[in-house]
């Protein structure tokens, strides 16, 4: 039997070899599209829990407003606003207390900002723009629940951390956006 002749190495040879072979072209070809694929999904996750934070706050609020709607809080019968057993009116540490005994474990509570604005009637309102993402600025909130009768406004502030924001998806200013929630009623007379 003849030996088989010495092939000779070329480069014209090597990249006709390298065209032909298919085997791990699976590969190459998801590294290429991987990094955009796990960019939108993990960008999609972060919008997904975004916006159940921000149905979260909306029912915080709206639940937290019911107390001052039927004047618990101006009474002093929420528990949070009880002191050692007397009924006294809610302050605004005590109200935040109170919003945040509610607040399940996806917020820090710390961060949140509750602004509480009351007039006689809804065109004597004035509410203050505290900024948006950029600019927020909470010094300013206020805590006036009302009287029987009254309209109040009740708003909660909370600044969402944004983490994919490094991927190029940007949805506030400075890796957070303002999630803002408002109840606006009028006072049950109590």
């Amino acid at each position: 039997m003849p030996s088989p002749a010495p092939t000779r190495f070329t480069l014209l040879a090597a990249l006709r070899r390298f065209r032909r072979n298919r085997r791990g072209s699976a590969a190459v070809e998801f590294a290429l599209v991987a990094p955009v694929f796990f960019a939108l999904l993990f960008a999609i996750i972060e919008v997904a829990i975004m916006f159940f934070a921000s149905q979260v706050l909306e029912t915080v609020t709206q639940s937290s407003a019911r107390v001052l709607l039927t004047g618990q809080a101006q009474s002093g019968t929420v528990t949070a606003c009880a002191v050692s057993g007397v009924s006294t009116p809610c302050s605004q540490a005590t109200f935040k207390t109170y919003v945040c005994s509610q607040i399940p474990a996806l917020f820090d509570c710390s961060k949140l900002s509750i602004d509480v604005v009351s007039a006689g009637s809804f065109g004597a309102l004035s509410l203050t723009n505290y900024g948006d993402s950029c600019s927020f600025s909470p010094s300013g909130v206020q805590y006036s629940p009302g009287g029987s009768g009254q309209v109040v406004v009740v708003r909660l502030f909370y600044q969402w951390p944004l983490i994919v924001t490094g991927l190029g998806f940007n949805m506030g200013c400075s890796n957070k956006r303002l999630l803002v929630a408002t109840a606006a009623f009028k006072n049950e007379p109590f």
